[in-house]
């Protein structure tokens, strides 16, 4: 049997996952598999050593080219999720500046100040 094959099948299913259109309500649950699947196929990737089958070894060609593709997309939806954050946390700063427009004025402008404490 081919050590390489649940590895290739496991990187498989990442790049599925990867290649759906993951929305903003069910991204949890697609990454928190995508992890699940890299833990498990980092575990198989230990268990393999030489020598390698030529059939191995062009199994093992296909998935660093997938794993490429893979980080590509790992990137973008990270990127993705940034711009998300940043801008919720814009909104959420603008709202408190609308709630309360004075909240970081400090003026001392017709104040008494007396220097000793």
């Amino acid at each position: 049997m081919n050590r390489v094959e649940p590895i290739y099948a496991i990187t498989m299913r990442i790049q599925e996952l990867l290649d759906d259109k993951i929305s903003s309500n069910h991204r949890q649950e697609v990454l928190d598999e995508i992890n699940q699947l890299l833990i498990q196929r980092g575990t198989y990737m230990e268990e393999i050593s030489e020598p390698y089958t030529s059939e191995e070894l062009n199994l093992g060609k296909q998935i660093v080219t997938l794993n490429k593709s893979i980080q590509e997309k790992m990137d973008k939806l990270f990127k993705t999720l940034k711009i998300e954050m940043k801008q919720l946390k814009q909104q959420k700063n603008s709202n408190r500046k609308y709630i309360n427009p004075y909240e970081n004025v400090q003026t001392v402008d017709g104040m008494f100040m007396d220097k000793k404490k």
